[in-house]
């Protein structure tokens, strides 16, 4: 399968992570990137990421690393280093202000387009709902018409907790009553006041007013206005506050649930020191203008003055909880399921060299490009060039097995699944044989691109291969003669 060479905006703490991801994605025995390439409107932050990723060994087989200087609100300048750099495929995890100049620059050139967050305006905080519908949704059908794949907040909030919403639906629940999404922080990084992300983005979030999907629809509240506890696995008794959230206006509309909200939990310490900067007119995006004349943002002061997010990853200490509670019912009876993920932020830091909120974001980030990569980046994908499969042809029915009036022609319902597969992505299958227990080893080594043969889900394979969700359920059957039924 073509490499496709990858374009990653943007040079913060959630960058950081999947680059160091999509790098690693060349010892797994899956390299479907080929050249790995980071900007930045700061160089030297890009230079950082390469600089971490080669101290820690680096990618294996080597990869391309380069850098480049991008303001990335140009969408022309954009556009020129896509097509430079010969990417397919376009990682945004720059500010939420560069969506629509970055997505403009793919449609302009044809890559693919994944973001983590939806796209604001600089100049309006919390617009009216649902958010989407403002920007990224009225380029539907410029996408369509350009063959451009824009994959929508693939971060962990949104991104993970929409899959496991979309997860309870299908598999869990015959009816969703409510979906709480809660985002815990139990972590501590010793500064005496910092933001996990971008303060200028996080605040904004926190300024306006809270949307939440109440009775099938929009409510509005002010930050902090409702608090509840939660007691969480492994994180424990936690306070978190109702919050206005990307996620809740995608699954609004994508899924039949009359109350979906979001909750994040929010320090005394951190509510003490937000208020009084909000109070004082610090928190603003409006310009003023000083005694000496000169016109300042005072909200890039507060941004400027403050930590940067990525120097709180060495001290940070503690967990995260951030998953989905659904209740609802199925087979007539009310369910509870919490859906969730834990993160440890010395190991994410002893891994990566992050902290585990920018982990949580940046990993499911790199899923997806390498899902683009793989299956989805369209026109880029579907070229002439095989899609290989492997399997054991000897490995009987029904899976795959020689037609017994054609010994050269491979027959059964893995076969039929394979040539799906390969229509869907615009090429041709091509069966590669292998002996049964050698097929993860082959598929290590780069000798086919999907492993299709009957393969059980075990623990010790999803460590070195990605499963997909099972598609067959075997049983065994204890078989005896009938003249030993009655046999003890």
């Amino acid at each position: 399968m073509k490499k496709r060479n990858i374009l990653i905006v943007g040079a913060g703490g959630v960058a950081h992570v999947a680059a160091h991801k999509i790098a690693r994605s060349h010892a797994t025995g899956m390299p479907h990137f080929g050249e790995i390439h980071i900007a930045s409107r700061t160089p030297r932050k890009a230079d950082a990421i390469v600089a971490s990723i080669l101290e820690r060994g680096g990618p294996r087989p080597p990869a391309v690393l380069r850098t480049h200087a991008l303001e990335a609100m140009d969408a022309a300048a954009t556009a020129a280093l896509i097509r430079a750099t010969g990417a397919s495929i376009v990682l945004n995890l720059g500010s939420a202000f560069l969506n629509m100049s970055v997505l403009q620059a793919c449609l302009d050139t044809g890559a693919a387009y994944i973001d983590t967050a939806i796209h604001e305006d600089p100049a309006k905080v919390c617009e009216r709902p649902p958010w989407y519908a403002n920007y990224e949704w009225q380029r539907r059908e410029a996408c369509e018409k350009a063959g451009v794949t824009a994959v929508l907040g693939a971060g962990f909030d949104p991104g993970v907790v929409n899959a496991y919403a979309r997860l309870a639906a299908d598999e869990y629940f015959d009816r969703i009553d409510s979906i709480d999404i809660i985002d815990i922080n139990a972590g501590r990084h010793g500064r005496y006041f910092a933001t996990n992300f971008d303060p200028e983005v996080n605040f904004r979030e926190f300024t306006g007013t809270v949307w939440s999907w109440q009775g099938r629809q929009w409510r509005a509240a002010k930050m902090f206005e409702h608090r509840r506890e939660w007691d969480l696995p492994v994180v424990g008794r936690q306070s978190a506050y109702l919050t206005g959230h990307d996620e809740l206006h995608s699954l609004s509309q994508h899924l039949d649930v009359p109350d979906i909200r979001f909750w994040m939990s929010f320090g005394e310490h951190y509510i003490n020191v937000f208020t009084v900067l909000r109070n004082l007119g610090l928190l603003s995006e409006r310009p003023v203008r000083t005694a000496e004349g000169l016109e300042v943002v005072p909200l890039k002061v507060v941004k400027a003055v403050l930590p940067d997010p990525a120097s709180l990853a060495p001290a940070y200490t503690g967990k995260t909880c951030i998953g989905d509670l659904v209740r609802g019912v199925r087979n007539g009876r009310p369910r509870e399921i919490f859906l969730y993920n834990v993160a440890d932020h010395a190991e994410c830091y002893r891994e990566v060299g992050s902290q585990a909120i920018a982990y949580t974001a940046g990993v499911p980030a790199a899923a997806a490009a390498l899902l683009v990569a793989v299956l989805l980046a369209g026109p880029a994908v579907a070229d002439e060039e095989s899609f290989r499969w492997g399997a054991d042809a000897q490995g009987g029915a029904p899976y795959v097995f020689q037609d017994p009036m054609d010994p050269n022609h491979l027959i059964g319902f893995e076969v039929d699944l394979a040539d799906l597969l390969a229509k869907k992505l615009g090429q041709k299958a091509h069966p590669v044989h292998g002996p049964w227990d050698k097929l993860l080893e082959l598929l290590a080594h780069g000798d086919f691109d999907v492993a299709l043969n009957g393969i059980e889900v075990a623990v010790e394979k999803k460590r070195v291969v990605a499963l997909s969700r099972p598609y067959f359920a075997a049983a065994l059957v204890l078989t005896v003669r009938k003249a030993d039924a009655a046999a003890p």
